[in-house]
């Protein structure tokens, strides 16, 4: 048997685990929000959907932006409570732009599920996206957002990327010719294809996305921050700082969201939804 495969078993066994003699939450809808190039698969290859599909949510597909300008559903109908959705967005536009097109595809979804709360979680960049949805679209049906590894301040990683990948001045060629050979030609590509997005994700000053966004005020929700920490030097993982994760640091937030520690790096695990369903419960009151 696959070690990927051993490893969702695990994840479901630990679900089931955590879901013996506690309520379940009362009827909901997750809409689950990728990072940084990622796509709706990404929760899938790393075996959050599995793993919550055996703590019994249904998946009902993945929300994708159509040629019509509409979002469209791809996948399994489902009705009914303990719902989940994956979006995939595109990845290689504005961060603004990603969340125009989330606020179109959760107010579909809720239309799908009328009345019915609506828990958004975002991975990485997806949780920025997921706030900036909320600060310009409004709440909706939303009435939680979790975040997981988010760089609610920026990341100088981001920076960085900006740097090794900029093609102007006298030595840009060979600044390029060493990048692509540290990075790869297909990451030094893509890169270069989403620089609007990593110039979102540079830390906030006055005139910048993060720096205008960390400023707006944000809606009377319920807020939940995981943040990793895995010794990294100061905490966090090797691309975002645990400071930077901690939703408590924007100035809009100070002292409104919970914080989750969580062991893991940067990238998502089936033990993600794990995590996911104890903040649910933990706010649920039926719970």
């Amino acid at each position: 048997m696959k070690s990927k495969t051993i490893q969702h078993l695990l994840a479901a066994l630990l679900l089931l685990l955590f879901t013996v003699g506690t309520s379940t939450a009362s009827a909901s809808v997750l809409l689950l929000v990728h990072g940084y190039l990622g796509d709706g698969q990404s929760f899938h290859r790393a075996g959050v959907i599995p793993a919550l599909e055996s703590a019994g949510w249904r998946y009902a597909g993945d929300w994708r932006a159509a040629a019509n300008g509409h979002p469209q559903r791809v996948g399994p109908d489902a009705t009914g409570d303990q719902v989940v959705y994956t979006v995939t967005l595109p990845a290689n536009a504005p961060l603004v732009f990603q969340a125009d097109w989330l606020t179109a595809m959760r107010n579909a979804a809720a239309r799908q599920h009328p009345g019915q709360p609506m828990t958004l979680v975002g991975h990485s960049a997806g949780g920025v996206v997921g706030r900036l949805s909320l600060v310009r679209g409004g709440t909706g049906t939303v009435t939680h957002l979790i975040t997981i590894a988010s760089p609610h301040l920026g990341t100088a990683r981001a920076v960085q990327a900006l740097q090794a990948t900029d093609n102007r001045g006298l030595f840009a060629p060979f600044r390029r010719i060493l990048t692509r050979q540290a990075v790869g030609g297909e990451n030094y590509d893509a890169i270069q294809h989403s620089r609007a997005v990593l110039m979102d994700l540079a830390p906030p000053v006055p005139g910048n996305l993060l720096g205008w966004l960390n400023v707006q005020n944000h809606p009377d929700i319920t807020y939940d921050a995981v943040v990793r920490n895995t010794g990294f030097r100061m905490g966090g993982d090797i691309l975002v700082p645990a400071w930077s994760q901690d939703l408590n640091q924007v100035p809009a937030l100070r002292g409104r969201a919970t914080v989750i520690p969580s062991p893991l790096e940067h990238g998502l695990d089936a033990g993600d939804a794990r995590l996911i369903l104890e903040r649910i419960a933990a706010h649920d009151p039926a719970s």
